[in-house]
């Protein structure tokens, strides 16, 4: 059975890091794209970053570019989201997705309706304040 299972999240002064796990588990998440969200309270949801199969390639928004880097581990089939520099406006409930009919982020990847449904994660809490 298809799972992600974020960790990760915490408390972090404004500058500081922390590194987001997205563990996968019932399939190869090597062979899929895999896309980071995030969610603050009374916002949509919206793109974060997103890395293609087999290491194809890396996407972010620009609001975290140069800050944020995804990357993956396959050995232990995770996906990671290191984010450094963190901003108060950074504070959001963070979640990978995955598609198992998505092997690229391209072209779509920021749309959360263009991922399928069934394979969100429940995320975690990221909250940057002083």
């Amino acid at each position: 059975q298809v799972h992600l299972v974020e960790s990760g999240g915490g408390l972090v002064q404004p500058g500081g890091s922390l590194r987001l796990s997205c563990a996968a588990s019932g399939f190869t998440s090597d062979y899929y794209a895999i896309g980071w969200f995030r969610q603050a309270p009374g916002k949509e949801r919206e793109a974060v970053a997103c890395i293609s199969n087999n290491y194809a390639g890396e996407f972010y928004v620009d609001s975290v570019k140069g800050r944020f880097t995804i990357s993956r581990d396959s050995v232990n089939n995770t996906v990671y989201l290191q984010m450094n520099n963190l901003k108060p406006e950074d504070t959001a409930v963070y979640v990978c997705v995955t598609d198992l009919y998505r092997p690229s982020c391209l072209p779509t990847w920021t749309v959360p309706g263009t991922w399928g449904s069934d394979y969100w994660g429940e995320g975690t809490q990221v909250t940057v304040s002083s």
